[in-house]
């Protein structure tokens, strides 16, 4: 455990987490009351997946020049200016939703704002924790903030289950709102002597093409990219479902948050599990996925809602383990100047791929099945995590993919790869 939690040992590490924690419990509740809000309006899977569209494009188009200049400018501050514009945002949702003016026009352009904001404070804020500890730390506290960020969707949707009922979403908004003071007041109260800060890449050039250029032609990364890509946007739809599914499925619509909160029960533990390796390997991002995949199909056919609540555990165990490794891997690799870009990047793959996902979701809820809009993604998520370990058994240069299988299955003896051959 302590190995789990070395990050910690930091006192601007402690500091940063805890606002972050307390903060984002203030984002799920708002995230969950605008979800609930928007199903009262509509009874639709196709605007909350037209809202989750909303949210991440900004991503997709911003999130890449957002990295580039996040590598360029105080990391800290750019931090301090976006998190205080997401406050203006819950401020301004709060006074509508609590003055009666509030509707489904309001909620989309005020989500959009959500997004642009978001598409700048992403890179900044992941980026600048990176300067939090010493080189040899930073991938566990990618996973420690992770988990963090995992760690308040436990509280954030029961708080919102709990609360919706007798405060209405308006007040939810308002607790989202106080609860960027504890962010604001973290990144204040730094000891800037104690930070690690990355040297700033030169302004000018093309930052997001060389990104882009370090990606593709990064052997170990390429691959696991793509499939992380094709991953986002298909297998991590749950939040376009779980509200249509606890209204038509489980039987009330404060189902959406008890469900949130043991999935995301699930991504601490996947989170921690990670940070408490000392080097994250591929082997252990398609172990995640496949979890991910599998948890999916089984929650999709549940029915009851006990049993939802039970597979939504592993659920979130198996995404939260799946992005944190990814980020990892990626930071391990990637040189101290173009971690904003990169990390971005993962962004703009993960985020930026609800747009297109979010949407096809909501249509397959809408005009399938409520159960197959969410297996769908389990199913894809199953095939590209088999196509990785596919490609990643064939860079083995002693051995073949079938014998590899073969010695899975128990048919041969291994033959000992070199070090430089582990994936």
């Amino acid at each position: 455990m302590a190995g789990t939690f070395r990050s910690l040992r930091h006192r601007n590490a402690r500091l940063f987490f805890f606002g972050l924690l307390l903060s984002n419990v203030g984002t799920w509740v708002q995230f969950t009351a605008v979800a609930i809000l928007v199903d009262r309006l509509t009874g639709r899977t196709t605007a909350l997946g037209v809202l989750t569209a909303l949210q991440f494009l900004p991503m997709l188009f911003l999130g890449a020049y957002a990295g580039a200049i996040a590598d360029q400018r105080d990391r800290r501050r750019m931090a301090m200016l976006t998190q205080g514009g997401l406050a203006v945002q819950a401020i301004v949702l709060a006074i509508l939703d609590l003055t009666g003016t509030i509707n489904l026009g309001w909620i989309y352009a005020l989500t959009l704002v959500l997004g642009i904001v978001s598409a700048f404070d992403n890179p900044a804020r992941r980026g600048f924790v990176t300067e939090l500890v010493p080189q040899e730390e930073i991938a566990n506290a990618i996973s420690i903030n992770t988990a963090t960020m995992t760690g308040s969707r436990i509280f954030g949707p029961a708080t919102a289950a709990l609360l919706v009922g007798p405060l209405g979403t308006g007040w939810l908004f308002t607790l989202n709102a106080i609860s960027f003071v504890a962010i604001l007041g973290s990144l204040f109260l730094l000891k800037q002597s104690e930070l690690y800060p990355a040297p700033r890449a030169r302004k000018g050039g093309t930052p997001v093409r060389d990104g882009l250029r370090y990606i593709t032609e990064t052997n170990t990364l390429f691959v696991p990219f793509v499939v992380f890509t094709l991953v986002a946007t298909f297998g991590f739809n749950h939040n376009v479902v779980f509200p249509r599914m606890a209204r038509e499925i489980w039987g009330s619509e404060t189902w959406f948050g008890w469900v949130l909160t043991t999935m995301s029960i699930g991504s601490l533990l996947g989170s921690l599990l990670t940070a408490s390796r000392d080097r994250v390997t591929l082997r252990w991002m398609s172990a995640n996925g496949l979890v991910l995949g599998l948890a999916g199909l089984a929650l999709a056919f549940s029915g009851r809602v006990w049993l939802a609540l039970i597979l939504a555990v592993p659920l979130g165990l198996g995404g939260a383990g799946f992005v944190t490794s990814f980020n990892a891997i990626t930071q391990q690799e990637c040189p101290p100047d173009m971690r904003g870009r990169i990390l971005a990047l993962t962004a703009v793959a993960f985020l930026g791929s609800y747009p297109i996902g979010g949407p096809i979701t909501g249509l397959i809820g809408d005009y399938v099945s409520l159960e197959w809009s969410l297996a769908y993604g389990g199913v894809a998520t199953l095939a590209c995590i088999t196509a990785m370990v596919w490609w990643a058994l064939g860079r083995r240069e002693r051995e073949t993919r079938f014998t590899v299988l073969r010695t899975l299955l128990g048919a041969s003896s291994p033959v000992a790869p070199s070090p430089s051959e582990h994936p």
